[in-house]
């Protein structure tokens, strides 16, 4: 973790950017809703940050629209394409805009203390051709859940090996509980899902060097392993993972239906609420636990279509100062984004249910959002992946279909 002093309101000595311009200046954002509820929609979050943003910066509003996830990612690739970029943006994808030269850099907006205070791998996960474009703003990842309950009654300890993980499944089952291990690979959220399994199996999506293997050897072992040993055999629930979406699996879990399930930090206020028991340990592996968790991560992004460059820079500072950075974590149980926001959510009494989560973040692998292909690839992971696992699916045929659709759209950049 790299230490960084809180730089709030210094961009104009230590940015580059200038300070505030004089006249006053409309800032437009575009965030996603991480609220399950209108009780606890991210605008509330956006409202009273702004509100006390506007309070010390009276030449500058800041006009925040909040879009559901369903929706922000399209409606903002459409105001782009009209012509009515936003000056900021906070959504799942970063890269085709920055390949387009439409987004500001960093090191162009952020103060120097800001910059370097992001965790180092999510920093470098918002790179393209080495140069930082996306800024991290929500951070997560996944472990293995487990229903102690129903653990205790089958008289399970839970996994570190995909061989105990089928054992406990199949004695699930025996125990008539309906998702022994929920497996969803719908298209709601199938890319996320596959990866986490592709990294038990010691693979992911691309290579070392950064090209895409989704057919490596390694990885048709593992779906292969998926199919045979808990699919084919009835242990993964009466939906078939094609069919199966993340928030079906989840309201499930919270329904004390499920075993076992790949699951991230807002699934433990989810379970709770219901009175389900929560257990939770590493993602297993073929042979171990899995030594590289999946790490997911959500942008924010600058255009420059509008100008606003110093006053955009100034607004992201307070946004990332770490009380703020920490405020958005525990409302949305995510993680920190900024090592300092992490090394005091390490330490903190109330948040010692993320902890694990956070213990995790600095070896997690994230998606490969720096390749501007990810975006169709991951579509097409979404839709296809699933299939694999069919009554008569085979992986090889899908796995080698979706890495020549991969090729495709690489190629295409």
């Amino acid at each position: 973790m790299i230490a960084a002093v809180s730089a709030l309101g210094m961009t104009a000595v230590l940015g580059g950017c200038g300070g505030v311009g004089s006249g006053e200046v409309t800032l437009k954002l575009v965030a996603a809703d991480y609220g399950d509820s209108g009780a606890n929609s991210s605008q509330k979050y956006w409202d009273d940050l702004v509100e006390e943003y506007e309070e010390a910066h009276p030449d500058v509003k800041v006009d925040v629209s909040v879009r559901s996830w369903t929706d922000v990612d399209r409606e903002v690739r459409e105001m782009v394409a009209a012509g009515d970029a936003p000056d900021l943006a906070q959504i799942g994808a970063y890269a085709d805009y920055a390949a387009k030269g439409e987004l500001y850099q960093a090191d162009e907006l952020l103060s120097i203390p800001t910059q370097a205070d992001f965790v180092a791998q999510l920093a470098d996960a918002g790179k393209v051709s080495r140069t930082q474009y996306g800024m991290p703003f929500a951070a997560s990842t996944r472990l293995l859940f487990y229903n102690k309950k129903l653990f205790t009654e089958a008289g399970l300890t839970p996994p570190t090996t995909w061989s105990e993980l089928a054992a406990d499944a199949a004695a699930l089952k025996e125990e008539d509980v309906k998702y022994p291990y929920a497996l969803p690979l719908g298209p709601e959220e199938a890319q996320a899902e596959a990866m986490q399994w592709l990294l038990s199996g010691g693979d992911s999506y691309t290579s070392e060097v950064g090209t895409y293997g989704i057919d490596s050897p390694q990885n048709i072992k593992t779906f292969t392993w998926l199919k045979d040993e808990l699919v084919d055999k009835g242990l993964t629930g009466p939906v078939a993972p094609g069919k199966l979406n993340r928030a079906a699996a989840f309201a499930a879990f919270a329904r004390g239906e499920v075993g076992m399930l790949n699951g991230h930090p807002s699934l433990m206020k989810i379970a709770a609420a219901r009175g389900v028991d929560v257990g939770m340990v590493p993602m297993p592996g073929e042979e171990s636990s899995t030594r590289s968790a999946m790490g997911v991560a959500d942008w924010m992004m600058a255009f420059k279509k509008n100008g606003h460059r110093s006053e955009v820079g100034d607004f992201l500072d307070f946004v990332y100062d770490e009380k703020n950075v920490l405020a958005f974590s525990r409302e949305y149980d995510l993680l920190p984004v900024t090592s300092s926001a992490s090394r005091t959510m390490s330490t903190a009494a109330r948040d010692k249910d993320l902890v694990p989560f956070l213990e995790e973040l600095p070896t997690a692998q994230l998606y490969p959002v720096g390749k501007t292909s990810w975006a169709q690839v991951s579509a097409h992971i979404k839709q296809r992946i699933g299939t694999a696992l069919a009554t008569n699916g085979d992986p090889a045929t899908v796995l080698t279909g979706l890495q020549k659709q991969a090729n495709s759209e690489e190629n295409a950049e």
